[in-house]
């Protein structure tokens, strides 16, 4: 059983869509999803995260290939990854909202803690 949600989505199409959430949240700090790709960029941006606080230059360029904007990975290394020093875990939360209006589908948005 896959330890991760396919989201009925070509796995191609998948890690793109979720390399995309990621930056987004980590340019602009919260996102507006669904709440299964809520839970999944969680799993990202906190990986992306513990990456800068790493801050060697191995984690930088594993950081740059996965995200999709340079100027995003040094704002992670130098601004974003400092701020969390002291902290374990949990970067991110996800807040629920409603459903949606045109499909009811559940959405929640995702924001840097």
């Amino acid at each position: 059983m896959a330890t991760y949600r396919k989201l009925g989505r070509v796995s191609s199409h998948r890690n793109l869509m979720l390399r995309n959430l990621a930056t987004d949240i980590l340019k602009h700090g919260k996102v507006t999803t669904t709440e299964m790709k809520a839970k999944e960029a969680k799993r990202m941006v906190e990986k992306m995260i513990t990456l800068g606080k790493r801050g060697d230059l191995h984690a930088r360029r594993q950081a740059m290939a996965y995200l999709m904007d340079e100027t995003v990975v040094k704002n992670l290394f130098d601004e974003i990854a400092p701020k969390y020093s002291e902290r374990k875990g949990g970067y991110t939360r996800v807040l629920k909202l409603g459903p949606r209006r045109g499909d009811a589908a559940p959405m929640a948005i995702v924001e840097l803690v």
